[in-house]
């Protein structure tokens, strides 16, 4: 998978890195290209619901992360709910004393919600709901990181939120994901221009081989062709190696 990647001895550092929805789909590929650029010492919190499926992605990672001395932390929350971001915060505290260079925050944790038209959102529960998994859900927890581990020199700082070509065009029946998408990208490009020292990344991955994307084709009958998880993630550690984007910018899968 590594040589996908022309290393030229990079890396991430010796680095925390925090990954939501971490269980599967993107996230799952993401841990899997990530710890091939993380230095001895980096420690990977990786947070999903599914106790099950985050064992048996460190199981998958265990020799790598072995013969690399990366400590792996699964959290297993439910991250639309404060105890879930108090939670992955406080295991995140647990780590702040050791001395690390990079601290890496990936606000992957997203879901599709309701396909319906604007005028079928009468219940202000379920428009809420949605709205504190996808997108209250990643300012506290990016919040309660930047507090954890405040800037100063010598540390570098990068958040990613991952984005969608719907956080910038509109899509009929598609208010909950859109409003949400935009909604991310405009909350983390003001933390972009508040915070000089944190480098800011909005990605949109493309149309990816996930159940997302079966469940866009049982409901709309849309086949958008979508791609391996890898390919994306590959181009995504590609930019995080290069570094040289601008914070607060918006990236599409198709235009690295």
């Amino acid at each position: 998978m590594t040589d996908v990647i022309s290393t030229n001895g990079r890396t991430l550092g010796r680095c925390i890195c925090i990954i939501t929805g971490a269980s599967k789909g993107f996230g799952r590929a993401l841990a899997h290209q990530l710890c091939c650029f993380l230095k001895p010492g980096s420690v990977l919190l990786l947070v999903a619901r599914s106790e099950t499926l985050l064992q048996e992605l460190k199981e998958e990672l265990k020799g790598f992360t072995e013969e690399q001395q990366l400590v792996v932390h699964c959290i297993v929350v439910d991250l639309s709910t404060q105890e879930g971001v108090n939670e992955a915060v406080r295991v995140a505290r647990l780590e702040a004393e050791k001395e690390m260079d990079h601290v890496l925050l990936i606000n992957n944790a997203a879901s599709l919600g309701d396909i319906s038209q604007v005028a079928s959102f009468t219940d202000l529960d379920v428009v809420n709901s949605y709205m504190s998994l996808n997108v209250s859900s990643a300012l506290a927890l990016t919040a309660g990181i930047l507090q954890v581990f405040p800037c100063k020199p010598g540390l570098r700082w990068t958040v990613v939120n991952l984005s969608s070509v719907f956080a910038i065009q509109a899509l009929a029946s598609w208010v909950l994901y859109c409003t949400a998408k935009a909604a991310r990208k405009m909350m983390f490009s003001v933390l972009a221009a508040e915070e000089p020292n944190v480098k800011v990344l909005s990605y949109s991955p493309g149309p990816l081989d996930t159940e997302m994307q079966k469940d866009i084709l049982r409901l709309t009958g849309v086949d958008n062709h979508p791609f391996p998880c890898q390919d994306s993630a590959v181009k995504l550690l590609k930019l995080l190696l290069d570094n040289d984007f601008s914070s607060g910018t918006h990236i599409d899968y198709f235009a690295v």
